[in-house]
């Protein structure tokens, strides 16, 4: 039987920040309340355009 390789692989993360390790000062917000603050703007962005017509 011939040897058998080993296959190194680079090691994961060299590099790269981990951005979900660092805390911030911004609000926290989940995605749900952005999306609903998204529909409120565009709502409310179409009730102005119609209105001024």
């Amino acid at each position: 039987m011939g040897k058998k390789r080993k296959k190194y692989l680079p090691p994961s993360g060299a590099g790269l920040v981990r951005y979900f390790e660092e805390e911030t000062k911004g609000p926290k917000l989940s995605p749900e309340q952005v999306i609903i603050m998204t529909i409120v703007l565009a709502v409310f962005c179409i009730a102005l355009r119609f209105s001024y017509s």
